[in-house]
């Protein structure tokens, strides 16, 4: 073990330092003891005296400081040798200036044996070690301990330092040599790229070979590599090179420890004449350096190629490009102004035939000292036509939630005024003056309804009445309806096709569709012109896919509704299915006609596309899977075990009437009233429970809604199916009858009345479940 002892040199030099003090005061104390001997006078004799023996008191305390600080530090050099001598770290005590006062083997081996100072011991094996270890010995001296982790060639080294008695330190060194490949210093010397890491006082801890070459020597701070004082990531620099500046992108990295890690992307010089070297010309990214108005400094080959720009020169980003709800010269001087960091945006391509969408980056850049954008471009137009399409199908959903919920309210509001209307009628005979106008109320009443029946079509929650259907059958019966709808002007042609296959759907849903479309037909056609109506037999052998559908292989029943009209103009063809959507004028369209029709079809399991040219006319063909057998649903079924008949009293019978709306639950009470039935009305399922409480009500029918505040209706009626089996139902709504499918198998013999409904088809329902 190699040592510098404290018994040896260190605790010799201590005792000449306090020896020559000693032998001051002795000497002082001896010419006091021969005043004191020589002087006649008794008061100095006694000074000299007492000051004589004070100072050989004072000399004799200091020598036995002196050997106790001799014996301490023999004790602490004993201690550091039995617990540290051997340890495989090097280990060193110093005192306050740094000089070396012990070293154990290890670190005479890895350091050395000759330097006299800390500094010097460890000065070859990282950046600026003096700053270092005094910062670290100043922390240690406020706080007791201190360490840090510096860069070197091999790896890091781990310096921990310790106060182990005034102005003592105990330093102990940790190296640890990359072995893996991996992290900042352990694969950087191999990297072609500069980059160098750096303390937060910028002093510079570690830099590969690329620097060292770039730079001629190792930089020891980064002002000696760095022109700029301050810069940002992503900024264009200045490096000092051995051989001249050069310019480069740099990239900072915080890494540990407060350290930055800086990586140097050399840049091309780019001529003032704006054309740019090799290497971004030819770069596979479309990318732009713009000016801070806006202008483009220099553009590569993939961006002039990408916005079918030609050489004579760039526009600006702004005439470029429409802005995403505000001016891209705006976004473009925020990111130039630091106000923002950057960022992506999808922009609309104004010059493009139609419509392309780029995703543009921009990030802000220093080029010779002026702020600059750089611009990357990527074109974006696939992923704009997914997102409307995406936000299309999201908008069309909730509009579809709002038709159902409004045509609902609306059906309870008409089922209230058709209702009244009727039974007023009942009370006037046609020569009535009145009756003419009461039967005007109806009937529009019963108009409104059909729109309320548009809008359930658009949303698909119609109740549909499917039955196996011939077409050529149904379009046939249509022939004088069409032909008085058309006019004169028109010319309406049906040609059929052979082997025209049974479809299933709702005929009166198919008449609207067909009637709908020979109407728009007939509309885009103001001077004239000629409709085909065409059906055909189609089988498809394998899947089609047209207009983001697929029509699975099979046969099918076309209808084909072809005019001769104006056309629509291609941007809008994607619009025509929406709803409101209209290109008539004010007052002579609704919108709803295309988006029933859709909606309809859609729920018949059919498929609807459309071929336009502007100026020339436009087709719409209807899918229809042919019905080669008939559904289950419409094969016999089982004979299911059947209710007793109700107790028979002619003329008689108990209905129980839940209908939260007042004047719907009015105008029925007053219907089945007048039918000679006696009417047990409830507001809510709750009420309507509470009076099945008592044993003495006998109830014959129930007439109920479906969709009620608390418990909804087939919820209650199962509760009151419990202890009264024999009861028939006839639920009634808004909605469509879907809304009932799932609770309705349950219950055995319950009917469903769709709202608005009239008074005779009340009282017609009630009579069929009675009887």
């Amino acid at each position: 073990m190699a040592f510098v002892t404290m018994s040896g040199d260190d605790v010799s030099a201590m005792a000449r330092r306090l020896a020559p003090r000693v032998w001051i005061l002795l000497a002082v104390a001896a010419v006091a003891g021969v005043v004191a001997w020589l002087s006649g006078s008794p008061l100095l004799r006694s000074s000299a005296a007492v000051s004589g023996l004070t100072l050989v008191a004072l000399a004799l305390g200091m020598k036995l400081l002196a050997a106790a600080r001799l014996g301490a530090a023999r004790r602490l050099a004993t201690q550091l040798a039995a617990l540290l001598g051997a340890d495989a770290s090097p280990c060193f005590t110093t005192d306050e200036t740094g000089a070396l006062l012990w070293r154990n083997e290890a670190a005479t081996s890895r350091f050395g044996a000759t330097a006299a100072t800390l500094t010097a011991a460890l000065g070859d094996h990282f950046a600026n070690p003096g700053a270092v270890l005094f910062r670290l010995q100043v922390r240690a001296a406020n706080q007791g301990s201190a360490r840090d982790d510096v860069v070197t060639r091999r790896g890091h080294l781990r310096l921990s330092v310790h106060r182990v008695a005034e102005n003592r330190f105990l330093w102990r060194t940790e190296e640890f040599v990359d072995r893996s490949g991996s992290g900042v210093h352990r694969g950087a010397e191999g990297l072609s790229l500069p980059m160098l890491v750096a303390s937060k006082t910028g002093v510079v801890l570690f830099c590969n070979e690329a620097l060292r070459r770039l730079a001629g020597a190792r930089p020891r701070t980064l002002d000696r590599i760095l022109a700029a004082g301050s810069f940002r990531a992503g900024d264009v620099v200045e490096l000092s090179g051995a051989e001249g500046p050069v310019r480069a992108i740099v990239a900072d990295v915080e890494g540990p420890g407060e350290r930055r890690e800086l990586y140097f992307f050399p840049v091309p010089e780019v001529p003032p004449d704006g054309r740019v070297s090799a290497d971004f010309e030819n770069l596979p990214v479309a990318a732009m350096v713009l000016r801070r108005d806006g202008r483009c400094r220099a553009a590569n080959h993939a961006a002039r190629e990408l916005l079918g720009l030609d050489d004579g020169g760039v526009p600006r980003l702004q005439d470029l490009f429409e802005g995403p709800g505000r001016e891209v010269g705006d976004w473009l001087a925020d990111i130039v102004d630091e106000r923002l960091p950057g960022g992506s945006e999808v922009l609309r391509q104004k010059s493009a035939p139609s419509e392309v969408f780029q995703q543009v980056t921009l990030r802000r850049m220093v080029e010779d000292g002026a702020p600059m954008v750089l611009a990357v471009l990527q074109d974006a137009t696939a992923l704009k036509t997914l997102e409307v399409q995406f936000v299309q199908g999201q908008k069309m959903q909730a509009i579809g939630q709002l038709a159902g919920g409004v045509a609902h309210d609306f059906n309870n509001l008409l089922t209230a005024i058709s209702g009244h209307c009727d039974l007023i009628l009942l009370r006037h005979t046609t020569a009535d003056p009145d009756y003419a106008d009461l039967v005007q109320i109806r009937q529009n009443a019963n108009r409104a309804a059909g729109v309320v029946g548009q809008l359930l079509a658009f949303s698909r929650k119609q109740t549909l009445r499917p039955e196996r259907i011939d077409l050529q059958d149904v379009l046939s019966e249509m022939v004088h309806l069409l032909n008085r709808l058309v006019g004169e002007r028109v010319t309406l042609r049906f040609v059929h096709g052979a082997g025209l296959g049974p479809i299933r759907a709702d005929r009166r849903q198919l008449e609207q569709v067909v009637m709908n479309l020979v109407v728009n037909a007939r509309d885009a056609m103001p001077q004239g012109g000629s409709i085909r109506v065409e059906t055909r037999q189609e089988v498809l052998e394998d899947d089609l896919p047209r207009d983001r559908a697929v029509v699975p292989a099979g046969p099918y029943a076309v209808v084909r509704v072809e005019d001769t009209g104006i056309g629509i103009p291609a941007d809008l063809v994607p619009q025509i299915f929406d709803p409101f959507f209209t290109t008539k004028g004010v007052g002579e369209g609704t919108g709803l006609g295309l988006s029933t029709v859709y909606g309809i079809v859609k729920q018949s399991g059919g498929y609807i596309f459309v071929d336009s040219v502007e100026g020339t006319g436009t087709s719409f063909e209807i899918f229809f899977p042919v019905q080669t057998a008939l559904p289950a649903e419409a094969e016999p079924a089982p004979e299911r075990e059947a209710l007793p008949p109700p107790a028979a009293r002619p003329g008689e019978g108990v209905v129980m009437l839940v209908e939260d709306e007042a004047p719907v639950r009015a105008f029925a009470s007053r219907a089945l009233r007048l039918r000679g039935w006696t009417v047990i009305e409830a507001e809510n399922a709750e009420a309507a429970l509470k009076a099945l409480e008592d044993p003495d009500v006998d109830i014959d029918v129930v007439v109920t809604d479906v969709v009620m505040p608390g418990l909804d209706g087939p919820t209650w009626v199962k509760l009151a199916l419990e202890r009264r089996p024999n009861t028939r139902v006839v639920f009634m709504s808004g909605y469509a009858e879907d809304v009932l499918t799932e609770s309705r198998e349950a219950i055995r013999n319950a009917v469903f009345l769709q709202k608005p409904f009239s008074l005779n088809e009340l009282t017609a329902t009630v009579q069929r479940q009675l009887h």
